[in-house]
């Protein structure tokens, strides 16, 4: 293999795996059970405690 093949693989399997680490983060975010976490830790920020 040269240069360009293996440089070229790597780009086009480096763009899919972020944009699947991508879709697992926005799949994590907008998961219905982590609503409450998530309002928690929002709320934790402006306690006086």
């Amino acid at each position: 293999m040269s240069y360009q093949e293996v440089s070229s693989l790597s780009q086009s399997w480096g763009l899919v795996f972020l944009v699947a680490m991508f879709a697992v983060a926005v799949a994590y975010a907008l998961w219905p059970t982590n609503k409450e976490k998530f309002s928690k830790a929002a709320k934790s920020a402006l306690d006086e405690d």
